[in-house]
């Protein structure tokens, strides 16, 4: 089959591979009709995430038709459409039966890589590399799905691919970085990036009752979205244009937002004195991740806030702002999504019309075009802000 391969930093390639077969009683496979590239899959492609090993196939968002099935699989049937989350969960331990679905403790083969770095392990995702478990992805014509009873979930036939796709990450990522805001009637919250997942936090936020969203960027077509989708609530500041501390003061009338969201991660790109601080560090190696962001929502959230960060990081963030945190009592809440926790309740938001997710796709292209998919997406050429691929 043909699939994307992830072989070093900016080398992505569409290859031929062995086909996946059932390996476990629980797995099944799964053709695959969409796939998309996601914000996260930019940090391989950056070359910010180890563990990676040529050949590597990746992604983590997509969906498809079940064409085989393992002898203990129970939920699933051959011919099934079905939407994958990007979490491998086994669906039985402590963790995934509180509805923890991306703490999973038997999902991640691999859990003394992350354990040395982290004291504990995630579960194993999709196409991320081998301290997640060192899964192949599903950025290809077929996938193998591990613990398959408790992942894949069925979706109606009338609803069109471009439409569910998303229920496997960046929705269900942007909805439960709203609902950790605790949001109630009448507040502001704001969010650092209008990538796919800011677009979602917004998107979800207005659906949890914010009364305004103030959304931050620096690319002006992620704005133009955030304010063409916000139903008349959102305020678009672009950071380039803009002295956002002041902006938002201004916007909460001295207070700060009720909630921040930092939908950006371990990229983002900081101005002045600290984002050369950033890009230095990191360079000799002694910083991992670019907390620009992070800082800035930490230090500009009102008092008694929370901060909610769907944003990927996955090391180390110098001059971090613990006082500011702390003398403001600003609830931190992080993580990596628990996806099957929310895709059967935003798969009725769906049916019932709340929201068509397929509004952030802006680029449809084949699977032998990923490579040029991730430099467009990557260098936000072209007005790209989500790419979806079809094998």
């Amino acid at each position: 089959m043909k699939a994307v391969c992830w072989f070093d930093t900016e080398d992505v390639r569409v290859e031929q591979v062995p086909d996946p077969a059932i390996l476990n009683p629980h797995d099944a496979i799964v053709k695959v009709t969409r796939a998309a590239i996601c914000g996260s899959d930019l940090h391989l492609y950056d070359g910010y995430v180890p563990t990676m090993q040529a050949g590597d196939i990746l992604g983590h968002e997509a969906m498809g038709e079940v064409v085989e099935v393992g002898s203990a699989v129970r939920n699933l049937r051959i011919g099934d459409r079905v939407v994958i989350p990007f979490t491998i969960s086994c669906g039985q331990c402590d963790y995934c039966t509180r509805g923890l679905y991306s703490l999973c403790d038997n999902s991640n083969p691999n859990a003394w890589i992350p354990e040395r770095l982290y004291g504990h392990a995630p579960a194993g995702f999709y196409g991320y590399s081998h301290a997640f478990g060192g899964y192949a992805g599903g950025q290809a014509e077929y996938v193998r799905v591990p613990f398959a009873d408790s992942g894949p979930l069925r979706v109606p036939a009338e609803l069109r691919d471009d439409v569910v796709l998303f229920l496997s990450d960046i929705f269900p990522t942007g909805y439960q970085a709203a609902e950790q805001c605790h949001l109630r009637e009448g507040d502001v919250i704001a969010v650092w990036g209008c990538g796919p997942v800011g677009q979602f936090a917004i998107q979800s936020a207005l659906l949890l009752g914010a009364e305004r969203v103030i959304a931050i960027d620096r690319i002006p077509e992620r704005l133009a979205m955030a304010e063409k989708y916000g139903k008349g609530r959102v305020q678009a500041l672009n950071r380039d244009f803009t002295d956002v501390s002041e902006a938002v003061h201004d916007l909460t009338g001295g207070r700060g937002p009720d909630a921040c969201i930092d939908a950006v991660g371990m990229e983002s790109h900081g101005a002045g004195v600290m984002g050369r601080y950033d890009r230095v560090k990191q360079a000799l190696m002694l910083e991992t991740d670019r907390g620009a962001a992070l800082r800035e929502a930490i230090l500009l959230c009102g008092k008694g806030g929370t901060v909610s960060v769907p944003g990927v990081y996955g090391g180390l963030v110098d001059t971090f702002p613990i006082g500011a945190a702390f003398n403001k009592g600003l609830t931190l809440k992080l993580g990596q999504t628990h996806v099957q926790k929310y895709m059967p309740m935003l798969l009725e938001h769906i049916v019932r019309g709340d929201i068509d997710p397929s509004f952030v796709i802006t680029h449809r292209l084949r699977l032998d075009d990923a490579p040029e998919g991730y430099a467009l997406f990557r260098d936000k050429h072209d007005g790209c802000i989500k790419v979806t691929l079809e094998p």
